[in-house]
């Protein structure tokens, strides 16, 4: 059996967090499990490439320090990087403990966030530990405190032994039905390739200026000109416009690649349609180019594309289904 620690506090020396991972350390130990631990701060560069370590382990620690508030920038970015990087297939046999200990407010709610950032990854919960430490010292002494760490690491370990099971979570539910990431369908192989050229800063640099030379020629070759921009799809919601009786409503449309939002605003049977933001937005939306295309060619609807995700929305839902009775592209 192998177990990770992933520790996200800063390294100090008083750190009540590295007093409690040391501790389970040792109990893990006892219990003849192999233990490695990660310090994030010491991989900043390469954070990307962290996910790719759970390979070989059944269960891992998410161990951090609460200074002021929430779980710190080195394991939000570790946990990005998990989401983006890592293997989804691998975090759903592997069970997760939460450690965190604070020396300010806010320890349980902490806790609460590795725990649900785990579960919306697939990873199997664990019962976790979190406390508030005034002085460090006192703290060591205290045996009823190490009693309390020593059992919390002996669960881990049954827990991943016995394979221990749990009910299904409302994480799960939301992460399959809102969640959603613009993400490439990647091989595990190929994630973690991409992970460490992501960690590479010469490669990204390398990589950004290719893409803004593309971007440029491109631009020049098609004489895309401003005028054209900021015309893109006026007249034909306006001609398709079907005025509707006491209906009033402004829309605003973030569409990829332009400057500015699309604004549309209804007033019974008058229509405005124009780039800039408006002085007051109901629903805002947000899709790319080749959707707004296939809905205004009569291709898709506005909530067919809404309920495959390849629209977002914001305001009124009323209003948002509002949009295919005003706009007869078919």
């Amino acid at each position: 059996m192998k177990v990770n620690i992933y520790y996200g506090g800063r390294g100090l020396l008083d750190d009540p967090t590295s007093y409690v991972i040391d501790k389970m350390r040792e109990v893990l130990a006892e219990l003849r499990v192999e233990v490695e631990r990660y310090n994030i701060y010491e991989h900043k560069n390469s954070i990307s490439t962290l996910p790719q370590t759970m390979k070989d382990a059944d269960g891992i620690i998410l161990a951090t320090t609460v200074e002021w508030l929430g779980i710190g920038g080195y394991m939000q970015q570790f946990l990005d990087a998990c989401w983006l990087y890592g293997d989804k297939e691998k975090f759903s046999s592997t069970y997760m403990q939460p450690i965190v200990m604070s020396t300010t407010y806010g320890e349980r709610e902490a806790e609460i966030t590795l725990a649900s950032a785990w579960e919306m990854l697939g990873g199997l919960p664990c019962g976790g530990l979190c406390g508030y430490v005034e002085n460090l010292a006192s703290f060591r002494m205290n045996h009823d405190y190490t009693v309390i760490i020593e059992k919390k690491a002996e669960n881990l370990y049954r827990a991943i032994s016995q394979k221990r099971k749990s009910l299904p979570n409302s994480n799960q539910a939301v992460k399959q039905s809102i969640l959603r990431t613009q993400q490439l369908e990647l091989t595990p192989q190929e994630s973690e390739q991409l992970s460490k050229y992501a960690a590479n800063d010469l490669y990204v640099k390398k990589q950004k200026e290719d893409i803004e030379e593309l971007s440029s020629m491109f631009k020049d070759l098609l004489g895309q000109s401003k005028e054209d921009e900021d015309t893109a799809y006026l007249m034909e919601l306006e001609a398709h416009f079907v005025p509707q009786e006491n209906f009033s409503v402004n829309y605003l449309f973030m569409i990829d690649g332009k400057k500015k939002p699309l604004t549309i605003e209804v007033h019974n049977d008058e229509i405005q349609v124009h780039y800039g933001q408006g002085e007051r937005v109901d629903v805002y939306t947000k899709l790319s180019p080749a959707v707004m295309d296939g809905i205004i060619q009569g291709r898709m609807t506005f909530q067919r594309a809404f309920m495959t995700g390849e629209m977002t929305a914001k305001g009124n839902l009323k209003n948002l289904k509002m949009l295919d009775q005003i706009f007869r592209f078919s």
